[in-house]
């Protein structure tokens, strides 16, 4: 019985304490909520810190109708209410709706430049403390941006409590900032905190480095200023890593268009002018289904890309092969005309779609799983041009299985290699152009689904990459794979580290000149195909 009654005396002290630390936090809110009424922006400063620090539930509401402009006084009668849209009062203080009419004197606090930075800042503070790890991590980088002081001793706080270390290290940064920032800091806490900012390796970090107060110590200028040539260097670096990522996803873009027009232009040495048109109908088939998907089911929307690539394929493969059928065969060894044929299509193709669907840009939305981006160092990744690089590969890795490992395949390369051999073995050369046409509009078709995602959908889509197309076909080989896919993704890095320099026209003219000059020392492009008719 004697412990029995021991542990309610404990219970009954501890319940005691609770209360009066209540009590006591009530009290330094009110204390703090008196401040907004003296009307003077000093004051208003200690108490939107004093508010921040009270740990009262109200704090974040009160502090967010200061920055909304929708907290007032009174000056008569010392309180301070929050109004609403409405103007419907609420007492700050208890959080309870005002009954009768408002206060004669009702005036709205007034807010200057640097007490919005405290406002930002106090609101960041008490976010250090949210359940979410992201909001505790967008909180921390409000506090750097600001670098308040007065946020300093929540941050503290924070930084003593957080367990995630992602958002510990931006809380980290964020009290380096604030202490960088401050003219009561030690040189030695301003010097240990030059590396961390230096570590976070950014432009703002680079930013707040280069305006410290003008009473920093020469030592700490020294080792901000080391700091900002190092943490530019590594900028550099990292936005030529930019830059190829660009590469690379232009490149899987032109690898998409051109590896259709290698089929083609390999196999039967055609022009095809009207390649690009085939990559817009491939677009356009991936704007009706989405047309489709949202009149009749918007829950299968995320599904509309997995449901247009077969669709475009098989679209663009059917109008592929009564293109040969109807005006390619009767055409063959006779280029010019066949170029000439070609572009009357493209333009007949284009004039069919506008009539149809109208000459305006079309609206082709992207699923859940290709929104969003992603950081990965000082470099920003999307989705949907990973998954395109992605898509690219595997397009490219399927092609070369059916030429490997299919009697199609095998008869094709049969006639690439020497069409009059393969016809004396009895291998139909008219079906495999057909269908060799057929293949390359298709995938073509499948570039379109793929470009609907990053460029607009219009009648003119296609004509933005047939030029591009034709010059990765001649660099990198005829009719080769292996060397479109290089010659892709080289012309695309190259053309993504000439623009910053060059510009967009001029770096695609200079890539155009290079392409000019190696085709005269290799005219059969990297990789060259090999066989009796290829070689005679």
């Amino acid at each position: 019985m004697r412990a029995l009654f021991g542990r309610l005396r404990a219970l009954a002290v501890a319940f005691g304490l609770l209360l009066a630390m209540a009590a006591a936090n009530a009290q330094s809110f009110d204390q703090a909520l008196s401040g907004f009424t003296a009307d003077s922006f000093s004051d208003t400063d200690t108490a939107i810190s004093a508010v921040a620090r009270s740990g009262n539930p109200r704090a974040a509401q009160v502090i967010g109708a200061l920055q909304d402009g929708q907290l007032f006084f009174d000056p008569d009668g010392k309180k301070v209410y929050i109004k609403d849209k409405d103007d419907r009062l609420t007492d700050a203080a208890t959080g309870q709706a005002v009954a009768g009419p408002a206060p004669a004197n009702l005036a709205p606090v007034r807010l200057n430049n640097r007490l919005r930075r405290a406002v930002e800042a106090a609101l960041g503070a008490l976010s250090l403390f949210a359940e979410d790890p992201g909001r505790r991590f967008e909180a921390a980088q409000a506090v750097f941006k600001s670098r308040e002081a007065a946020a300093l001793p929540t941050l503290q706080t924070a930084l003593a409590k957080e367990t995630d270390p992602r958002v510990k290290t931006a809380l980290t940064e964020a009290r380096a900032a604030l202490v960088l920032n401050m003219s009561d800091a030690s040189e030695a806490d301003k010097l240990a905190a030059v590396p961390v900012i230096r570590a976070r390796g950014d432009q703002d970090a680079v930013a707040l480095l280069a305006g410290l107060p003008s009473d920093t110590p020469p030592a700490v200028s020294k080792a901000a200023n080391d700091a900002i040539a190092s943490i530019q260097n590594g900028l550099a670096i990292w936005s030529a890593v930019q830059n190829a990522w660009y590469g690379l996803s232009l490149g899987s873009v032109l690898l998409l268009a051109a590896i259709g027009l290698a089929i083609t232009f390999g196999v039967m040495g055609v022009i095809n002018m009207a390649h690009g048109e085939m990559v817009m109908l491939g677009a356009y088939t991936t704007f009706v289904v989405q047309e489709v998907i949202r009149a009749y089911n918007p829950g299968l929307f995320d599904y509309s890309i997995a449901i247009a690539v077969p669709l475009a394929f098989a679209i663009s493969g059917t109008i592929g092969i009564l293109v040969e059928q109807c005006i390619i065969r009767f055409l063959y060894g006779r280029p010019l005309e066949t170029l000439l044929a070609t572009w009357g299509l493209s333009l007949i193709l284009q004039q069919a779609v506008r009539t149809a669907f109208g000459p305006t840009n079309r609206d082709v939305g992207s699923p859940s799983w290709m929104s969003g981006a992603f950081d990965v160092g000082q470099i920003t990744i999307t989705y949907n041009r990973l998954w395109i690089i992605c898509f690219s590969l595997a397009v490219f890795v399927g092609l070369l299985a059916l030429l490997r490992f299919t009697r199609f395949g095998l008869e094709m390369r049969a006639v690439t290699q020497n069409r009059p051999m393969a016809a004396s073995m009895g291998i139909r050369t008219g079906r495999i152009d057909a269908l060799a046409f057929g293949l390359g509009s298709g995938i073509a078709g499948i570039a379109g689904v793929a470009l609907s995602q990053i460029d607009n959908v219009s009648p003119n889509l296609g004509q933005g990459y047939i030029i591009d197309s034709f010059m990765v076909v001649v660099f990198g080989g005829v009719g080769n794979l292996w060397g479109t896919l290089l010659g892709a993704f080289f012309l695309g890095i190259a053309n993504k580290f000439l623009e910053p320099y060059a510009g967009a026209v001029v770096g695609k003219i200079a890539i155009l000149v290079l392409i000019i000059l190696f085709i005269q020392k290799r005219p059969r492009g990297l990789f060259a195909l090999r066989g009796r008719a290829v070689e005679a």
